[in-house]
């Protein structure tokens, strides 16, 4: 490929094509969320295999006064990968901001969600950001005149190694600003028989979003990939604390992506996504090592899943 070609590709693209040039062919999980991969992941929280969405929105229900008691008024919220905004309602009824920022990398899903958002809450100004925020990035005008509260929901924190988190949420910090707060939901270590269901379950939703990121290849990026040739995997591996979920070839395969070919005999995988799973004392290891102060943690009396709230190590003062 010249590097004229190389140069116009998306970011998609780009990660795709590194990612199948690997020993272990792998692409980024931040690429399952075009709109179809955004409309199955709203399926799969709804799932009764899928214990996390259901237990943090009963913890953002329960501790909301909680939240606004350790914020304080008058704080922008910044969610980091909005998606369809589910869980905000719950955080904006309890800390009441003049402003709300979504951020997501899904531009049609999100600025649907933002004007839903928009027109439940008139008095709170929606400004939605279509990006990677993985990535650097400005914040509106309008939020960078307030001190902000970061809402990083979903564990999402889980699909990145140890040293990358830490990274992320030292990205977060920065983008955020002096005297940030951040609550971020953070998924605990837990029987590996009801993490792998939660990640594999019996309606097959979950296997046909880790699927669509074949399909978007083909869709995006002019390919010929033969998705029945893969299945879908999921699978807990204790030392390194996380699920793992692959894409597994059911047969020697061979395919084009961007004119380049790639191949994988029978059994060999795509990996699509880790997601590390955190006891409440090694979330609040992760805070210190990556900036953050942890105030607060909050979970079910099953320990599902965790709500925490951290505050930037610079900020001193109370709320």
């Amino acid at each position: 490929m010249t590097d004229v070609i190389a140069d116009t590709l998306s970011a998609f693209g780009e990660a795709v094509l590194a990612g199948l040039s690997q020993p272990q062919k792998t692409v980024p999980a931040r690429f399952f969320y075009d709109r179809r991969g955004s409309e199955l992941f709203e399926a799969i929280t709804k799932l009764p295999e899928y214990y996390p969405t259901r237990t943090e929105i009963a913890l953002l229900r329960a501790h909301g006064p909680d939240i606004a008691r350790l914020s304080g008024p008058h704080r922008a919220v910044i969610e980091f990968g909005s998606g369809s905004s589910r869980k905000t309602p719950l955080l904006l009824d309890a800390v009441k901001p003049p402003v709300y920022v979504p951020i997501d990398i899904s531009g049609d899903y999100l600025h649907e969600a933002a004007s839903t958002l928009a027109d439940a809450y008139p008095d709170v100004d929606v400004l939605p950001v279509t990006a990677d925020f993985t990535r650097p990035l400005t914040l509106p005008a309008g939020a960078q005149a307030l001190p902000a509260l970061g809402f990083f929901p979903g564990s999402t924190i889980g699909n990145l190694s140890h040293a990358a988190a830490v990274d992320l949420l030292r990205a977060l910090a920065a983008t955020l600003g002096a005297g940030a707060c951040l609550v971020i939901g953070i998924d605990t270590r837990k029987n590996p028989r009801l993490l792998e269901t939660a990640y594999d379950d019996d309606a097959g939703v979950t296997a046909a979003f880790n699927l669509n990121l074949l399909h978007r290849m083909n869709r995006e990026l002019d390919g010929d990939v033969p998705v029945d040739a893969f299945e879908h995997r999921a699978v807990w591996h204790d030392g390194l604390g996380r699920i793992e979920m692959h894409l597994v070839a059911t047969r020697d395969v061979t395919f084009r992506i961007c004119g380049r070919s790639f191949s994988l005999a029978a059994g060999e995988s795509i990996h699509t996504e880790n997601s590390y799973k955190y006891t409440i004392e090694e979330a609040r290891l992760l805070a210190r090592a990556s900036g953050w102060e942890p105030l607060a943690a909050w979970t079910d009396h099953e320990r599902l899943f965790a709500l925490h709230f951290w505050r930037a190590a610079d900020a001193r003062q109370e709320p």
